[in-house]
C-alpha cells in the first residue's frame, strides 16, 4: 500500500511531510493539452519557447502543479483552495520532486499545507500554498477497508 495512504489511515498530524518525483515527457504535454485544450505554442514550438527566453519548450504549469494531487489523493483531502507561483520552467524529462507539508489542522479536520518543488538542480520551480478537508475517522476507516481489500482503484499501492 502507498506509504501516504498507510500514514492517513494512522491519522495526519501537523508536520507531516510527503515527497514524491516524477518527469515529465512530451507525451503527457500532449495529454494535458488534449484534456485541457492548451494549445499554447511555448509547449509545442521551440522558435515560440525562445522568443520567450527559454532555451527549449516548456512543460505547461499546471501539469506540473499536478504532482500535488498524487499526495493529495492518497490522503483523500477534498481541495477547496490551490494557489500556485511558478517560479522557473519545467522542461521536458527533467526530474521535478514535489515536498508536501501539512502546515495546520483545526478541529473540523480542515487543513493547509504547503507544497515546494525543485528541478533536477536543486532549483525552486514552483510553490503551492493549499487548504482542503482531511478525511474524518469514518473516511480513515473506509481507507483501511479499501487497503485490506486490495485497495483495487489505487494504481500506487
Amino acid at each position: 500500500m502507498s506509504e501516504i495512504r498507510n500514514k492517513t489511515i494512522q491519522g495526519l498530524q501537523v508536520g507531516d511531510t510527503f515527497t514524491i518525483s516524477r518527469q515529465f515527457s512530451q507525451t503527457d504535454m500532449q495529454n494535458f493539452a488534449d484534456i485541457t485544450r492548451d494549445y499554447n505554442a511555448v509547449h509545442f514550438e521551440s522558435r515560440f519557447a525562445n522568443a520567450k527566453n527559454f532555451h527549449d519548450r516548456i512543460c505547461h504549469g499546471l501539469l506540473v502543479g499536478s504532482l500535488l494531487t498524487e499526495i493529495g489523493g492518497q490522503i483523500g483531502w477534498l481541495a477547496s483552495v490551490m494557489n500556485f507561483r511558478f517560479k522557473q520552467p519545467v522542461y521536458f524529462n527533467e526530474t521535478i520532486t514535489c515536498k508536501f507539508t501539512i502546515t495546520h489542522i483545526d478541529e473540523r479536520r480542515r487543513a493547509r499545507a504547503t507544497a515546494v518543488y525543485f528541478n533536477t538542480d536543486g532549483d525552486l520551480v514552483l510553490e503551492a500554498e493549499l487548504e482542503g478537508i482531511l478525511p474524518d475517522e469514518t473516511e480513515r476507516q473506509i481507507l483501511n477497508a479499501m487497503v485490506r481489500e486490495g485497495d483495487p482503484t489505487n494504481k500506487l499501492r
